[in-house]
């Protein structure tokens, strides 16, 4: 079966969100144009470190650039984009390695979240090895989501997805764990509960 690539250049819109409820919320990215939608879900963390190499990448392009490149330096408040995601929210997969490049000639993002893929391997050298050339199996590679974004549509996505992730359950103000409505059993109080 042939590789099954979702292509978004560019997308009319391209986010992060969640399904459900504070601590037992699914993060999914979704990117959409011209009628069809493609929602990949992923891991909190992984979410919060894309949006932060987003990031990241965009300040190394306008540094090597002298200025030159057309990217913001903050999110352009026109195309914020804090409506939820759209329904209904099928996943496509789940993402398991994440890419980021800046196309120079294009003067592009380049976003790309491919397929969680679970591979046998005898030793961690072997299991290296099998991943490596899956990944670059254009061919029969896993499933992968890729969109090519603006520098301004960049910035957007990447504050999004950090206020996306920090809209979670509040820190405890002692440990930092995160609190539950009910209150969670704090480390720092001896294991007493801490009500929130």
């Amino acid at each position: 079966m042939s590789r099954q690539v979702f292509l978004y250049d560019p997308p009319d819109r391209f986010v992060a969100g969640t399904v459900g409820l504070p601590g037992r919320r699914t993060f999914f990215l979704q990117a959409s144009a011209s009628g069809r939608v493609t929602s990949v879900s992923l891991e909190k963390t992984q979410v919060a470190a894309l949006a932060e190499r987003i990031d990241e990448l965009l300040d190394e392009v306008v540094r090597r650039t002298g200025g030159n490149a057309p990217v913001p330096a903050m999110a352009p408040t026109d195309v914020a984009d804090a409506a939820p995601l759209d329904a209904p929210v099928e996943e496509e997969f789940r993402v398991g390695t994440m890419a980021l490049a800046w196309d120079g000639d294009e003067q592009r993002m380049i976003v790309e979240a491919q397929a969680l893929v679970e591979l046998d391997a005898d030793s961690d050298e072997d299991l290296a090895d099998a991943e490596e050339r899956l990944l670059q199996d254009e061919e029969n590679g896993p499933p992968m989501l890729r969109v090519r974004l603006s520098g301004a549509q960049a910035r957007a996505f990447a504050k999004r997805a950090l206020d996306v992730v920090n809209a979670g359950r509040p820190p405890c103000p002692l440990c930092s764990l995160p609190l539950d409505p009910e209150g969670h059993v704090c480390p720092r109080q001896n294991g007493y509960r801490r009500d929130a």
